[in-house]
């Protein structure tokens, strides 16, 4: 049965509004209760207009280590155990420099599970690239432990970790661990939080979480690898939408409105390293506080009944990543020739504009990999590797977010990629040279940690054989869930 955008849409709305006004109809005043909530006994919307996206206070409150930006003691309900005294303090480095560990046991939960449509596949595209279903309930069915907190005045520290994907615990997997100390230039002079260090497993300081994004659907510019088919030897994985393993050096002075970053990493996102040398990763951005009044753009936005406000304000910012693949340590993958060095990057920048109720934003990126010629030994003949055009994509997303009311959102992002890769190799992924999503959705805050979200995606045309040539096929989808955390 064939079925339009406009009757999916529609389909969409009527039963999450018959849903949620059914669920709003007797809903008392609530606060989600997840980590941070139990430690200062306040609402989710304290930090999130719509969670895992951070609002200003947010912002501020994870930039200042998981801590209120004024006067944090005041507004903690559940004070710390302290780990030793204050003349231990006084006789460091004599004696073991005291500290603290969080006084309830920081630990938070979140589980995702989703309805999804698909649409129904001609007989060739179920001929070549397998059978796939109209329907799935509650995929991925995902459940997450999450736990982050201080130990201290300048240490602060994140983990999370998928421990079921699909009700399978071996497809679950650590996405962040990491410690990070905060205001290391305060005995310089410096202003603070200007100079602070992080390290252990984490996603890179990119414009745009992928990790924590509220969307059903991934940013594909942060999935696109510089990734060939022989004779072509590019082989490189690393995307922006997995974690690093590394060391990072960055800042936030200028009460938050500059961010600075500059990270070291393996260049193999969650893996273990497989090359010696190391990726480099920069990261600036400056946001404009458009606020008129001078008292409301240094302050920082308190909650009210309906949860804080945003400054109105615009953000630029520029990224660069720079890595050099190495191939062929041990002369086994290309035979007869030595150790073959790719230098690559990726560069772009982003923009990112609140207005009351509005937000907009997109990024645009650009990718360059070193590319070889690899032609295997014949008799009387060696192996040769040649230098050959670069392999380089180009791209990136832009999209809108409305708050109707605090408890529903409008959400749209549209992503394309223009990628050398599909060409290059002997399978094109798509009909034209850009590959493209359009994804407007919605998202309904039935409690302050309770969502309802639905996202249709319409994707671009894949290829498939057809009696008389190639066919294309856009394999179209509608998600809608449940998405709740403790």
């Amino acid at each position: 049965m064939k079925y339009r955008l406009r009757d999916v849409l529609l389909f969409a709305a009527t039963a999450a509004i018959a849903v949620v006004g059914a669920i709003l109809a007797s809903a008392p005043k609530s606060s989600a209760i997840p980590a941070f909530s139990r430690k200062y006994q306040t609402a989710c919307t304290t930090c999130h207009n719509n969670y895992p996206e951070l609002n200003d206070f947010g912002e501020a409150f994870k930039k200042n280590g998981f801590k209120f930006p004024k006067d944090d003691e005041t507004f903690v309900k559940e004070p710390p155990v302290l780990l030793g005294s204050k003349a231990q303090k006084e006789a460091f480095p004599g004696a073991v420099f005291p500290g603290e560990i969080p006084g309830f046991l920081p630990i938070a939960f979140r589980y995702e599970g989703n309805f999804t449509l698909n649409r129904k596949q001609p007989a060739g595209v179920i001929a070549q690239s397998g059978f796939t279903p109209r329907t799935d309930l509650f995929a991925p069915n995902t459940f997450t432990i999450i736990s982050a907190g201080s130990f201290g005045q300048n240490l602060s520290f994140w983990i999370d970790d998928d421990i079921s994907v699909d009700a399978a615990n071996a497809n679950g997997a650590m996405g962040d661990g990491w410690l990070k100390y905060s205001d290391l230039g305060h005995g310089l002079g410096l202003p603070k939080n200007a100079f602070n260090v992080r390290f252990g497993q984490f996603e890179l300081d990119v414009p745009f979480t992928q990790a924590k994004s509220i969307y059903l659907s991934p940013y594909d510019i942060y999935s696109e690898a510089g990734v060939t088919v022989l004779p072509n030897t590019t082989n490189n994985p690393v995307i922006f939408g997995s974690p690093q393993r590394g060391i990072e050096f960055g800042g936030t002075p200028n009460n938050g409105n500059f961010d600075w970053s500059v990270a070291v990493v393996n260049g193999s996102n969650a893996g273990d390293a497989v090359r010696s040398s190391k990726d480099v990763y920069i990261r600036l951005s400056q946001r404009f506080n458009l606020e008129r009044h001078p008292e409301s753009r240094n302050a920082i936005q308190a909650a009210g009944p309906t949860g804080p406000r945003d400054h109105t304000s615009v953000r630029f910012g520029f990224y660069y990543y720079y890595g050099k693949n190495q191939q062929n340590q041990d002369g086994t993958l290309f035979q007869g020739v030595a150790t073959v060095e790719e230098p690559f990057y990726r560069v772009g920048g982003d923009l990112r504009f609140k207005y009351r109720h509005l937000e907009v934003f997109g990024l645009g990126m650009f990718g360059h990999d070193d590319n070889h010629l690899f032609t295997e030994a014949t008799a009387g003949t060696p192996a040769t590797i040649v230098a050959a055009p670069a392999l380089k994509f180009s791209g990136g997303f832009a999209g809108a977010n409305y708050w109707f009311y605090p408890w529903l959102i409008g959400t749209f992002h549209y992503d394309a990629v223009n990628s050398h890769t599909d060409f290059i190799n002997a399978t094109p992924a798509s009909q034209h040279q850009t590959r493209n999503r359009f994804s407007p959705g919605f998202q309904v805050l039935a409690r302050a940690n309770i969502k309802i979200v639905g996202e249709y995606q319409y994707t671009f045309a894949t290829p498939y054989a057809g009696p008389t040539g190639p066919l294309f096929f856009r394999p179209n989808t509608f998600q809608a869930g449940i998405d709740y955390v403790f």
